[in-house]
């Protein structure tokens, strides 16, 4: 038996684990609290009571994990037949159909596998300098926007004249 954390009297009946990831999935933070229910509720944690539980109630909540488990397997592409099962332990889509079957998982797939819903990586054929420039761009375009939705219009004619220095300038076609 595990004391609470809490109150360190009560025997604990709650079993709280937290994951927090710092910047960018870099690194992860693990926590646990062990606490009765007394400490639980002065926390405002969402639970209730396993006593009150029945075993009617336990089964009746396992049927419907393994209902939701069965259509999440039973997801397939008509084309290729791919199914999501596949999907997940291939990383890798069957064909162009898959984008709209598996829409739905793609986001928690990729984050799962890259840490990030979005490319931060680099763009082919760039140096590091060309990276940089066209990244202090889309900084500036967005504090432009924010100056704009603010008023700021001082700050934002100095951003725009900052924009006009580093964007390049568009070849005429004579």
């Amino acid at each position: 038996m595990i004391p609470c954390s809490g109150c360190k009297k009560s025997v604990a009946t709650v079993h709280v684990t937290e994951i927090q990831e710092e910047s960018e999935g870099s690194k992860r933070t693990v926590r646990e609290q062990h606490l009765c229910e007394a400490c639980a509720q002065s926390v405002g944690l969402p639970h209730s009571p396993v006593q009150n539980k029945t075993m009617a109630d336990i089964w009746k909540l396992l049927q419907i994990s393994a209902q939701k488990a069965r259509k999440r397997k039973a997801l397939t592409c008509p084309h290729c037949q791919m199914t999501l099962e596949e999907l997940r332990a291939r990383g890798r889509l069957g064909c162009p159909k898959d984008y709209e079957i598996f829409g739905e998982y793609l986001g928690e797939l990729l984050e799962r596998m890259h840490g990030a819903r979005e490319h931060v990586g680099r763009l082919p054929g760039l140096g590091e300098a060309d990276l940089e420039r066209i990244q202090r761009i889309q900084g500036l375009k967005q504090e432009l926007e924010r100056a704009i939705r603010e008023e700021a219009y001082e700050r934002a004619a100095s951003l725009r004249d900052e924009l006009k220095e580093l964007e390049p300038e568009p070849e005429t076609g004579s």
